[in-house]
């Protein structure tokens, strides 16, 4: 018999939008996508109704009330309806449209055509059931975090092919790839990109190849910090991290095992009243925190070895 998923749909304020997203992800949603529905958000989501029961929803629901209150907005309303397994393989994705990031991202989903002009790099992106589209404001943290950094390299570190040469970046808990082609279109050399997930990791591999990057210079792999230390041949020189606050600090000793003496670290996935932890977390273990950026209650934060 064919499998049926929930699919969600949340009506919130614009402000409770990205906490939803985050409450969604760690509930085990499989694919997210929001429109404007007037001065409103209106947030779709799809769960598989064999890991998800009634009373499971009923407790989403109270979550997400409690964490409006929390914010001081009013609460989202929740409704769910059952739809077959292929219609959830397509439903969400035509909420979803191109978007812009920063000053020079553009991300474009595989299935609608590609901009006949732009001068931004394109991140072309079929996310499946991984996480990072571009919507949430961490991934945009990111990205335009690491628009700023390798933006910022000087051009005598430029090669002749464009590319930021011997630049190597880990990306840790990679999920779509999204962070990952997003280093490699600014030019890094390479990037080694791990997540625990295997569909995260077949969704990498996937989102590489529509965006024509070799296979030599996005290598994924499954697993965590431990596979990389078994992987790289030399510490690499910079670190991308967009997972979750405890997860980061649980993480830190490896990371920094991986790291040159100048080694940057872009880390986001963090809730503001978390930034405090993580940050004497990182300062612990030979980090400088340099810049802390924020959106909304989510922040990351731009970390260079001490």
């Amino acid at each position: 018999m064919a499998n049926t998923w929930w699919e969600l749909q949340i009506l919130c304020e614009p402000d409770l939008e990205d906490s939803i997203f985050w409450r969604l992800e760690d509930f085990g949603c499989r694919g997210t996508a929001s429109e404007n529905k007037g001065n409103s958000s209106l947030v779709r989501a799809y769960l598989s109704t064999i890991q998800t029961q009634l009373l499971d929803l009923a407790a989403l629901s109270l979550w997400l009330r409690q964490d409006a209150l929390c914010v001081g907005v009013s609460s989202p309303l929740l409704q769910w309806q059952l739809i077959d397994e292929e219609d959830w393989a397509t439903s969400w994705k035509q909420y979803w449209h191109p978007q812009e990031i920063g000053d020079r991202f553009l991300i474009n989903p595989a299935w609608l055509p590609l901009p006949e002009t732009t001068e931004r790099l394109v991140i072309r992106l079929d996310p499946g059931v991984a996480f990072g589209t571009g919507n949430h404001a961490t991934t945009q943290l990111c990205l335009e975090s690491l628009e700023m950094r390798l933006s910022g390299v000087p051009q005598s570190f430029v090669g002749a092919s464009g590319k930021h040469e011997h630049l190597v970046i880990a990306d840790i808990g990679c999920g779509s790839g999204i962070l990952s082609i997003g280093a490699l279109l600014l030019g890094a050399e390479k990037v080694y990109a791990v997540d625990n997930d295997p569909l995260a990791v077949q969704s990498t591999i996937s989102n590489g190849a529509l965006n024509d990057i070799s296979p030599e210079r996005l290598q994924p792999a499954l697993g965590s910090v431990d596979v990389l230390t078994k992987l790289l041949e030399n510490p690499v020189d910079g670190i991308v991290c967009n997972i979750l606050a405890h997860v980061i600090i649980e993480l830190i000793p490896e990371m920094s095992a991986i790291a040159k003496p100048e080694t940057w670290a872009i880390f986001s996935g963090i809730l503001l009243e978390q930034s405090k932890g993580v940050a004497d977390a990182l300062e612990q273990n030979g980090w400088v925190v340099a810049t802390l950026w924020k959106r909304k209650e989510w922040c990351c934060l731009n970390a260079r070895r001490s």
